[in-house]
């Protein structure tokens, strides 16, 4: 049977089930419904929601902070922000735990790195309350609650816990290290699973990249001591040349039915081991042995193709025009940090999304007006519509594919000593021009970026028609988690959107667009 026929049968599904720069995933079941959240770095909206009722198909129903003045992520650096969330649910409230990556360096002068968020809703896609504050300088947190009602945050490094009171605003003890791991690097991402008398700690070691993997230990009690489980890793990709790739960082759930599943981390590998979409979502069973251990998809690393759970399908419409005829942002939609809302709207010239130009480029961390949503396919197509009459030199609006202030291109209409399309690449070494256009009419124009895993083509129309090609870009490496070696953090995935700035002019003009597309070619 190929893989096209089993795509059509129910009881088959692919993963990743959550595509595109859906990174950490911690995810529960409440009822008949799971919700999951993600890390969203620099990104804000922070912290994605996201519903499911089979544990396949997801779509994103809310965020954990939507309040700009709650979380300043203005000159937060890229990749840092927020980290690895969790999600837990306790008679009739929500918690989200997450970690805030400060810009610290660890210096005697700059020496805190981090701090743990929580929120709390009596809804899962909120609104959530505002941020509580816990002074702990780690990562990972998430929230176990033990038979007798206790609240603890287990937190890296290793899994250790930290008593907390009730409501989980306060800090209650000092960390005790349950299990520092079986010794490889980076011990993160620690959970607590209590189940027929054992605790069993979930732990991802081995870095974020291709060692990643999970390892899990056990007791039969809660502060240990943790026998590590003989069949470690349960879950790690040893194959090189799989599609998937970086496969850990994961947290089970248990279906109505009984079974259990593992939600993980993991990557689609572009052309060689470039990871452009970021880090993903996926799904796979867990097997309990018969002396009590358990294993991921019977140890054969991450599946592309799997046996469905045993629920009714239920599928979302995936996001794929938006024409901005709604008063609010679609929730697909993220700002590349806090946005500045007096420099967007939906309202002034309804049917339009309506950009300013405003202080900061693409390349800078106060750049303000850049709005992007996930690539979720290694293959897809962007279009957008634009209206915009720059005049001095640094007005500048259009389509972005976007990782980092370091990694970018912008294909935008602009103004240099003319009006002119351009196309400019920034590979981690400043700006540089691919093509510029002289003599673009005064109306307005399509934009359009084809992307085929990595390359990248760019061209533009004035009837959405007949297409000009401007510039192909034949090997965007940079445009990936791995194209930057001198880039120690990067985690978030390329992002694709829109854009205004006055570089640096001090002007504020509009630039309208009237909509926006985005097709993809699903490749397994």
């Amino acid at each position: 049977m190929d893989l096209q026929t089993q795509e059509l049968q129910s009881d088959y599904y692919h993963n990743p089930v959550q595509r595109g720069f859906f990174p950490d995933p911690s995810v529960i079941r409440v009822g008949e419904d799971y919700y999951m959240v993600n890390s969203s770095f620099q990104y804000f909206p922070a912290i994605p929601i996201s519903h499911s009722k089979d544990m396949i198909h997801w779509e994103i129903i809310g965020h954990a902070v939507t309040n700009s003045d709650w979380l300043d992520l203005s000159d937060i650096k890229d990749s840092h922000g927020i980290w690895a969330p969790d999600i837990s649910y306790h008679n009739g409230t929500f918690y989200i735990f997450a970690s805030l990556r400060l810009n610290g360096d660890g210096s005697r002068d700059n020496h805190v790195l981090r701090r743990q968020l929580v929120v709390t809703s009596k809804n899962p896609e909120g609104p959530y309350s505002r941020p509580t504050w816990l002074e702990i300088d780690s990562i990972d947190p998430s929230h176990f609650i033990d038979d007798d009602g206790s609240h603890y945050m287990i937190i890296a490094p290793g899994a250790r816990a930290i008593r907390l009171s009730d409501d989980c605003r306060n800090v209650l003890s000092e960390p005790i290290t349950l299990w520092p791991g079986t010794g490889e690097r980076c011990p993160e991402g620690p959970h607590v699973l209590k189940k027929d008398g054992w605790y069993y700690i979930i732990l991802a070691e081995g870095g974020t990249g291709y060692g990643h993997g999970i390892n899990i230990a056990r007791s039969k009690n809660f502060f240990g001591p943790y026998e590590a489980c003989p069949y470690n890793p349960i879950l790690r990709q040893l194959d090189p040349l799989a599609h998937i790739q970086r496969a850990g960082h994961g947290k089970p759930v248990q279906a109505q039915d009984g079974s259990w599943w593992m939600f993980y981390l993991c990557g689609r590998r572009a052309c060689g081991n470039f990871t452009t979409l970021g880090r993903e979502s996926a799904l796979d069973p867990i097997t309990f042995t018969e002396d009590g251990w358990f294993v991921v998809n019977d140890k054969k690393g991450p599946s592309i193709l799997q046996h469905s759970p045993n629920l009714p399908q239920v599928r979302y419409p995936k996001v794929m025009l938006d024409d901005f005829d709604d008063k609010t942002l679609s929730l697909t939609w993220e700002f590349v940090r806090n946005p500045d809302y007096g420099s967007f709207s939906l309202e002034e010239r309804p049917g339009y999304l309506r950009l300013y130009t405003t202080d900061g480029t693409l390349d800078e961390i106060r750049a303000k007006n850049i709005l992007v949503r996930r690539e979720q396919e290694l293959s897809y197509k962007a279009k957008t519509c634009l209206e915009f009459l720059p005049s001095r030199d640094g007005e500048q609006a259009g389509l972005t594919c976007y990782y980092s202030t370091k990694t970018y291109i912008r294909f935008s209409l602009c103004h240099e000593g003319s009006r002119k399309l351009q196309l400019i690449a920034n590979k981690g070494e400043g700006e540089e021009v691919i093509r510029e256009i002289d003599g673009i009419r005064e109306c307005p124009i399509y934009l359009k970026v084809e992307v085929n895993k990595l390359v990248r083509s760019f061209s533009y129309s004035y009837d959405n028609d007949q297409w000009i090609s401007v510039a192909t870009l034949d090997y965007c490496t940079f445009l990936s988690d791995e194209g930057i070696p001198s880039d120690r953090k990067r985690h978030t995935g390329t992002m694709v959107g829109l854009y205004a700035s006055n570089g640096g002019c001090g002007s504020r003009i509009p630039a309208d667009f009237s909509f926006f597309s985005y097709t993809d070619h699903i490749e397994w």
